[in-house]
């Protein structure tokens, strides 16, 4: 199992953050929001975030 620790990094994570610490595609980010697996944040029309709470939850589900 992957460890994760949100309280070591930032509160909120870009996708390519996300991505980065899950090891795959920004694709593959934007595929689990739209299907509900993770919770985004849209902050303009170019940025999304995810809190890291939401990140950790992902991970331990997995």
């Amino acid at each position: 199992m992957i460890s994760f620790r949100y309280e070591e990094m930032k509160y909120m994570l870009t996708v390519q953050e996300i991505s980065r610490v899950l090891g795959v595609s920004i694709h593959t980010i934007y595929r689990l929001i739209n299907s509900g697996e993770l919770s985004a944040v849209k902050v303009s029309p170019r940025k999304t975030v995810i809190k890291a709470e939401e990140l950790e939850r992902y991970i331990n589900r997995k």
